[in-house]
Order: C-alpha cells, then sequence, then structure tokens
C-alpha cells in the first residue's frame, strides 16, 4: 500500500509562517508528548514543517513533497475553543497555502486546490480539526489546504464528526489540566485516504495512562468503526506500513495524547 501523500508545496514554506525543519524536537516539539513524534518514514520527500499563524506556532505536519499530501499534522490539545468554521483561511499567506495566494503558474502542479474538491463526493478534512483548537487564532490556522485530505462526505460530517466532538468533550473530562497532544495523518492530486485512527492515551500524576484508547474508521459512506487499544493500532499501522510503527511516547508525566491517521487508497484518484 503507498504511503500517505499530501497537498502542500515546499517552495511555499520559505516564510514566516510555516518553515522546515531539520528536527521536531528541537523546533517544534512541544506538540509532541515528551517532544517525540511519531513514527517518520525515511526518504528525501519527507519533510518536517513547524505550521504558524502571525508568527506563533499551533501545530507541526509531517509532509510527503511526492504524493503531495501531509503524513500527519499534530498539535497539542487545550480545550474546546467553539471557533467558527470557514472554508479556507485567505489570509495567511502563501506559506500556509491557501489557493488565492499560491501563485497560478504553480496552481495544481504541486498542491491540491479548492476546485479538485468541486462535484467530487469528497470533504476537505482537515488533519487538525476546527472544533479541537483552543482559540480563533489556531482554529484559523488549521484552514488550509494543507491541512486537508480527501474525506467522504457522509463520514467526514456523520460518524467521524462524532468521533471528534466526543474525543474532545471526554478528554476535557478525564484529563481534566493535563496538556493532550494529537497527531492526525494522511496521494499526487489529490489521493483518498482508505482509514483515519484515533489513538488517545491521559496519564496521571504518576505518569501511568488511566485513559487510553483508539479508534478506526474507513472513509467510506458507510464507515467501519473499531474500537482497539493502542498496542493494536500501532500492530494495524506497522502491517499496514510494512515497518514498526510508534503512536505515543509515554514518558513524561500529565501527558495526554491523541493521534489520528490516515492511509490512502491508491486506487481512489481525482
Amino acid at each position: 500500500m503507498l504511503l500517505l501523500p499530501h497537498v502542500l508545496m515546499l517552495s511555499l514554506l520559505s516564510g514566516g509562517l510555516a518553515r522546515v525543519v531539520e528536527d521536531f524536537k528541537s523546533e517544534c516539539g512541544q506538540f509532541f508528548a515528551n517532544g517525540i513524534s511519531p513514527t517518520k518514514f525515511p526518504g528525501p520527500q519527507y519533510k518536517q514543517i513547524c505550521q504558524m499563524r502571525n508568527y506563533v506556532d499551533y501545530y507541526a505536519t509531517f509532509y510527503d513533497t511526492f504524493n503531495k499530501i501531509p503524513v500527519y499534522s499534530a498539535y497539542k490539545f487545550e480545550g474546546i475553543g467553539h471557533c467558527r468554521r470557514q472554508i479556507d483561511d485567505n489570509y495567511a499567506g502563501p506559506n500556509m497555502a491557501s489557493e488565492g495566494s499560491v501563485n497560478i503558474q504553480i496552481h495544481g502542479d504541486r498542491q491540491a486546490l479548492n476546485r479538485d474538491y468541486y462535484h467530487s463526493g469528497y470533504d476537505k478534512g482537515h488533519l487538525a480539526p476546527v472544533y479541537q483548537s483552543f482559540s480563533q487564532s489556531c482554529a484559523s490556522a488549521t484552514f488550509t489546504l494543507t491541512n486537508a485530505a480527501p474525506q467522504v462526505i457522509r463520514f467526514n460530517r456523520g460518524k467521524w464528526r462524532n468521533i471528534e466532538n466526543h474525543l474532545a468533550k471526554h478528554l476535557e473530562r478525564a484529563c481534566y489540566f493535563k496538556p493532550v497532544y494529537i497527531v492526525y495523518c494522511i496521494k499526487n492530486r489529490v489521493n483518498v485516504p482508505s482509514h483515519f485512527w484515533t489513538a488517545y492515551c491521559c496519564l496521571d500524576q504518576n505518569n501511568r495512562c488511566s485513559h487510553s484508547g483508539g479508534v478506526t474508521g474507513t472513509n467510506e459512506n458507510y464507515s467501519n468503526i473499531t474500537k482497539m487499544n493502542v498496542a493494536n493500532l500501532e500492530t494495524v499501522l506497522g502491517q499496514l506500513y510494512g515497518l514498526t510503527f510508534t503512536l505515543i511516547y509515554v514518558i513524561q508525566p500529565q501527558i495526554r495524547n491523541l493521534i489520528t491517521y490516515l492511509l490512502p487508497l491508491p486506487d481512489k484518484k481525482r
């Protein structure tokens, strides 16, 4: 199975709103538990990006420049901010890869476009979802084509939205006053993920996982939702990717983790 591609272009990342870095841990490790990201794939096409808005880091993206979609976006969950939704951020500038700010000569060459989604049967499924943003600025930073993957409409607006909402409310209750780290993961113009995954872990004061679990959902109208523990989810991902996959690094106390991944369906191109 091909690995998840991404919706952004490297040449758009040289500026104040997104930056390619050599090491997540030293540059924007605050978005990962213990500063350590989930498994990264080898190869020069994969780039580590710190995503910003108004020069404030809000999340990190592991991006595949060859396949043109993000492998995952990671951020820190700090509660539900009840932020308003929008289609695209028209003011973020070219580094955030909103369509209106991209040079016309490169439209569609190395990133997805809004028109790729028109009448396609897919929504722009945001990896870092607006519902789990703690501020309007944070929410606005998520509305970019950099952070989007094709998601079947019924799945996006139905079962998966319910999963996102339920988990956010659960984490607010179960992990009160503890930080949560979230990673959302997802092919050439735009490839369609086959699955979405979520894993979470709430640590108590003794650095034990007091609440943890995982959910997978197939990216289709009548999605098959399966609950499992984190270890089983890592096994599933390892089989799909063909390598050992680690989602959550449980080391420091007072850390909650929520991690979501997507895999592409190689035969579904738009």
